[in-house]
């Protein structure tokens, strides 16, 4: 029997960083309400010259370097992002191109959830027997589609990128990928506007992203509180007698707590990143998950349960042996 297990993982933020007491210059806002309603202090913003590849390609290398492989073992490059650097090629192919890989590569959009959309293909494709060693890209530069006049939204993004090597292993690290999407909440937040309705329908208001923040709440908690634990149920996990910990997308502080109240899992287990980096989207789970292994937190061998939650709506968990 064929496993896939992450054998590297990798992280790259932007040297800038934007404080909330910078944006208090710039937008109506104040750290004390920011820090509050989110949990965030700080988030990291690309400089004008760095596209999404870049960040990608430098989280990637670190990845591949940590799973102490070279570039050339590398058979497949899976890259989540909703902010690529062209609507084509795909920035996996920009990424592949900057590495020196020789090998398939594909952009998804899953939002928020790429990351775990990500793995769960890659998953598939290990153990299928089909690539021995597959690299997993979660790279965003939401600064670049943030109104940065809309408080409710410019707070809570950052830009960043995190990465893992997936390769095949005898015994099980990824035991199994849950995700699934709801379109009939698409407007709930995303971007307007798209290339199929013509350029000449883009207005400076449709171009910047756009979020109903309480009804996304409502449904981020109640979805990923159901999706961790079914993940760990379907493995023959008892989620109130298993000790693991909770990586989660990081949206803001209140959706995390939620998630973790709702659970009945002690908030000490439940890798908190958001307060240093706000919402990276698809980049926010392999950015928790290498600081988390980076710092010693969780060790070689732990359980750990993935979750994410996006527009879409897109959702989905994963249940993995680090």
């Amino acid at each position: 029997m064929i496993y896939s297990k992450i054998s590297g993982t990798g992280a790259y933020l932007p040297e800038k960083i934007l404080t909330n007491a910078d944006l208090e210059k710039i937008v109506n806002t104040n750290d004390q309400w920011v820090r509050e309603r989110t949990g965030i202090e700080q988030r990291h913003i690309s400089a004008d010259d760095e596209l999404c590849s870049d960040l990608g390609s430098k989280a990637a290398q670190q990845a591949i370097d940590n799973a102490g492989i070279s570039v050339a073992d590398i058979e497949l490059i899976v890259v989540a992002t909703s902010t690529p650097d062209r609507m084509f090629p795909s920035t996996a192919c920009i990424i592949q191109s900057k590495l020196g890989a020789k090998c398939p590569a594909f952009d998804i959009t899953a939002a928020c959830s790429g990351f775990v959309y990500a793995l769960s293909i890659a998953d598939n494709y290990v153990r299928a027997g089909v690539a021995k060693n597959v690299l997993i890209i979660g790279a965003e530069t939401y600064s670049r589609i943030l109104n940065w006049k809309d408080r409710n939204t410019c707070v809570l993004f950052g830009d960043g990128a995190g990465a893992v090597v997936l390769k095949a292993s005898d015994e099980p690290g990824v035991m199994s990928v849950n995700i699934g999407a709801d379109g009939d909440h698409q407007d709930l937040l995303g971007i307007p506007w798209g290339v199929s309705q013509g350029y000449d329908a883009l207005t400076e208001g449709s171009k910047w992203f756009d979020m109903k923040g309480n009804e996304v709440f409502k449904h981020a908690v109640k979805t990923m509180s159901a999706i961790a634990l079914e993940v760990l149920q379907e493995n023959g996990f008892d989620p109130h007698a298993t000790d693991y910990w909770l990586i989660p997308h990081q949206a803001n502080i209140r959706i995390l707590k939620s998630t973790a109240k709702k659970m009945k899992l002690d908030q000490s287990k439940v890798i908190v990143s958001v307060d240093k980096h706000a919402n990276t989207s698809a980049a926010s789970i392999p950015l928790a998950m290498h600081g988390a292994l980076e710092t010693g937190k969780i060790k070689s061998g732990d359980l750990a349960v993935l979750e994410a939650f996006g527009g879409g709506l897109t959702w989905g968990a994963a249940l993995v042996r680090l």
